[in-house]
This record gives structure tokens, sequence and C-alpha cells, in this order.
């Protein structure tokens, strides 16, 4: 079988969703294949964190449809999504060279993350996430085929924003591949396991405990950068933070027109830049093409596990309502941010409310007035900055959406 990093990708941008031509010519008599009504269910899954805290969103269609619901098994949704007939070895995904190559860049309750080059000498980021084992990774149980599901469709539809025509961004992380594997952690991995742990030190737990059937989701994404939290004293200045707010709003609003989109959990760790050569970043919102400029970064946005959106009317979401831990964390702003987030919708997690992504933007508007720059922030125009920044800071909660920041914040016009 040939190496994934070698194969042809999986149409993560291509094929993208597209409910309405799938129900458009469904009728009680007309086929429909088991193919189509996986890709139908997975888009039709709303799954939550915590065991137990499934639920299944059904459209107003009539019975037969759903006596289809047991004949399709979540793990049968997930391989087909990654267009497998059943699970793949580590060594069919990944090449010997690629896998040599392997350098541990982040990591997450969720499991690990490394850096490596495609055979298009591409550096892409792998992210390797263990599903339907028994023990538990990193203090958490595992996530289920069916829970994997929602991160699948999300991390699909925001890559193939870039691809789009009356509301487009590339400030979404590109899904390049994924695809379903089995078996112990390769070695090489643990050994750039390792390296991190021993130069950063590692929270997690090291991988080597997993079992020959062990299965795990590998979402292949194009490299998006360093995470912000690791970038205090790496920017150059203000003006690259005011940069950083205006991609991260303008990415927010393109995904609020197009999808309903909520991310729900934008901390800085869910926020990459890179350095750009390109002096402007584009991006069209409802139809209208807008350029703004990069100051030498490009943003991109990760990690949908808790986000929310629509697709065709039908929602994909996690239901957080009962997860009392996740709002009792102290410490951080970000704690702060779930707790105003509950209390913005009354802590129903299926309904649209755009201004969970607003509570996000004063969490960021709030690290990157707190970091620190190269260039001194003393000069007049980098004070007039810091005030101009504190200002936005100060009236970004009266705002209803990101769209509403966009359009009408005077920091960016």
């Amino acid at each position: 079988m040939s190496s994934w990093l070698a194969m042809p990708c999986t149409p993560a941008r291509m094929e993208n969703l597209n409910l309405s031509s799938l129900l458009q010519n469904f009728t009680p008599s007309s086929p429909f294949t088991t193919q189509m009504w996986s890709r139908l269910k997975a888009a039709l899954s709303i799954h939550k964190k915590k065991k137990g805290r499934r639920v299944v969103l059904l459209l107003n269609m009539n019975s037969q449809v759903r006596m289809f619901d047991d004949d399709i098994s979540d793990a049968e949704k997930v391989y087909q999504e990654c267009q497998q007939e059943g699970p793949l070895t580590f060594e069919e995904c990944i090449t010997p060279e690629c896998m040599k190559l392997c350098c541990k860049i982040g990591e997450g309750t969720f499991g690990e993350v490394f850096s490596t080059t495609n055979q298009g000498n591409q550096t892409v980021a792998l992210k390797i996430i263990p599903v339907e084992g028994k023990e538990k990774v990193n203090g958490e149980h595992q996530k289920t085929f069916g829970e994997i599901l929602h991160e699948i469709i999300i991390s699909k539809e925001l890559s193939s924003l870039n691809d789009k025509e009356i509301n487009k961004t590339k400030g979404f992380i590109g899904l390049n591949n994924l695809h379903c594997v089995q078996g112990s952690y390769p070695k090489q991995l643990l050994s750039a396991w390792d390296k991190f742990d021993k130069q950063r030190g590692s929270e997690n737990d090291r991988p080597d405990f997993f079992g020959e059937k062990q299965m795990f989701l590998i979402l292949e994404f194009e490299f998006g950068g360093s995470d912000l939290e690791n970038m205090s004293g790496k920017l150059s200045s203000l003006a690259q933070a005011k940069a950083i707010l205006l991609q991260v709003s303008a990415t927010l609003a393109v995904a609020e027109q197009a999808l309903q989109f909520e991310h729900r959990d934008l901390h800085w760790g869910n926020v990459l830049v890179k350095t750009t050569k390109e002096k402007t970043c584009t991006y069209v919102l409802n139809g209208t093409e807008h350029s703004i400029e990069s100051k030498g970064v490009h943003v991109n946005i990760i990690d949908y596990s808790l986000s929310r959106l629509e697709i065709d009317g039908l929602t994909v979401s996690c239901d957080i309502s009962a997860d009392e831990e996740l709002f009792m964390g102290q410490g951080d702003y970000q704690f702060d941010i779930y707790r105003k987030m509950r209390e913005a919708n009354n802590n129903s997690w299926k309904e649209y409310n755009p201004h969970t992504n607003v509570l996000w933007l004063h969490y960021l508007t709030d690290k990157l007035l707190g970091m620190k720059y190269k260039s001194s922030t003393k000069s007049a125009q980098m004070r007039a900055l810091k005030n101009s920044l504190t200002c936005f800071y100060e009236e970004l909660l009266s705002y209803r959406s990101a769209t509403d920041v966009l359009q009408h914040s005077s920091l960016f016009h």
C-alpha cells in the first residue's frame, strides 16, 4: 500500500460537505447508498465531550431516512471521512523518510502534535489523537469515534473556506489529509516526544502504553507557525499585535457569515502565528473583497473541539452544559471567558450566539496588551497605538459579533 504522505490528499478542501445536493434528489424510493448516508449522518451528529452526552439532530424528513440510523456505525462514518475501508498501520500512513523527520511541536489533553516534511517537500503538522481505547490519556477518557466526527466535520468545513467565493478566508488552518490508524506508538515518535519533554517539559503522559489494537486519528494540517502563547518577546511591535487582532476578527467574521460559527475556545494556544513576505492579507465578506496589511505575520486559527457551526441548516456543536469542571477554573482570564459564554447563552449550546467570538477577542486583546515586544513601546507612535488598543479592549464587549467588530470598530478604520 502507498504511504500516507505520498498518497493523494483526501478531499478536505476540494470535496466539501454539500447536504443540499445530497437531499435535493432524495425521495423515499430513491437509492440511498451507505456512503451517502454515512456522509449525511456524520454531518447530523452533535457530539459532546463527556461520556453519555451525545445528541443526534434530526432533519424534518420522513421516518424512512431515520431507519438507517443503526445501519452505519460511528467507526464506519470515520472511515468514510478518511476514505478508508478500515484502519491502516502507522507505516502505511507515514513513510520512513517522513517519520525520521518528525519533531514534536505541541500537545494537549487530546494527544500530540508533530511536524514533518511531506512528499511535496512541505512542512506539515500531524495531530495524533487516540480514540476508542479504555486507557485514560492525560487524565481524560479517550474520545469515541462519534465524538471525533465533530472535529473532522468542522475542520473540513473551515479549511474549505479558503476556496469559497462569497465568504472566503485563509485564516483557518488548512486540513490536507486525515487517516485512521491502528497500532502501538512508533519508536521514532516516542524519541521525538522524549526530546520535546527534555527541552520544554511535557505535561502529557508518555504515549508508550498503547497496545497493538489502539486506534488513532491522524490529521495532517498545513504548518501554521508558533502559538501566540509562545510569541512573547518575538513579535516586533504592537503593530503586529494589531494585525493579529484584525486577522482573527476577519477570519471569525467570515465564518460567522458563512457557517454561523462560534469557536468557543479561542485561547492563545489556539492562535498560530508565522512570518510572511506577503504585504497584505485578503478575505471576502458577503461578496466584497477586502485587503488588510499583514505587518509580516499570518494568523491561523486551530482546534475546534468546542466549536459550533451550521451546514445547510444542520447544527454541529459540542454541548458543554454539564461539564462543570470547565466552568470552575481559576487563575487566568481564559476561565472567566467560559463562564461569560455560559452567561451569554444561558447554558444553551445549540443556538447561535456570535457574542462568544467577541468574548474571545476580548481575551486575546488582553493577552496582546500584556506581552513583551522587540521594539520599545515608549515611542510616541507606539504609545498612541497602545492607547488605541486599550480603547478597543474597553469597548469590545459592546459588540454583538466579530462581524460587528470588524465593520464598526475604530481600531480597524
